[in-house]
């Protein structure tokens, strides 16, 4: 698909392959994470506008440029928390917007439960963080979100992805590009991307 973007990179793969290992331990997992989130970003964020700009050097002055654009960071509660530090990293001034969603296990639609957005959107450009997107409607849900509060640019960045939640966001979202460290094989009949990593947010805060 044109606007699925898998990332080639070996750094991204090796760290993955740790995340994937059922022996990595909540503190490894979340270092992990991050890396591979400010990885990601990286190569989410190679368009972003940019104006010149001239500075001066100890030496002399040089040409150079800046953001022109505002930056949000949407994690979904609760498993995105832990991709927030390794993007601000690379971009300190961003926005956090946190959006609360679980997946009802009966029917696996996506509930919101959290949502504090202002009024008027505050940022041109919103990545929403999620380790997982296994059917998508999570994804899918928090894009509705987010275009109802007027954001202009939005990209999914995530860890894994099913093909079946990547056609789903595709589906209702074509517009919206997806960044992600491997598209996995399958989802199970519960719902879970396999191979996988498991839950992350169980993983990440030590409650599995």
């Amino acid at each position: 698909m044109d606007n699925v973007f898998p990332s080639p990179h070996p750094l991204v793969a090796h760290k993955l392959t740790k995340l994937r290992d059922a022996d990595t331990d909540p503190k490894k997992f979340r270092e992990l994470i991050r890396e591979i989130s400010a990885l990601l970003a990286y190569e989410a964020t190679r368009d972003l506008q940019v104006r010149p700009i001239r500075v001066k050097t100890p030496l002399a002055e040089a040409q150079g440029a800046e953001l022109v654009e505002k930056i949000g960071l949407v994690p979904i509660l609760r498993a995105g928390l832990g991709m927030v530090e390794g993007v601000w990293e690379l971009m300190p001034s961003a926005e956090v917007w946190h959006i609360g969603l679980y997946r009802d296990e009966r029917t696996l639609q996506p509930v919101e439960y959290y949502n504090k957005l202002p009024v008027e959107p505050t940022v041109s450009v919103c990545l929403i963080l999620d380790p997982m997107l296994a059917t998508g409607g999570s994804a899918v849900a928090t894009v509705d979100v987010l275009k109802r509060w007027g954001v202009r640019r939005i990209k999914f960045v995530g860890l894994i992805a099913a093909p079946e939640g990547i056609e789903n966001l595709n589906r209702h979202h074509p517009d919206v590009p997806i960044y992600i460290a491997a598209v996995d094989d399958h989802l199970n009949e519960k719902g879970y991307i396999i191979p996988g990593l498991g839950d992350a947010g169980d993983r990440q805060f030590g409650t599995a």
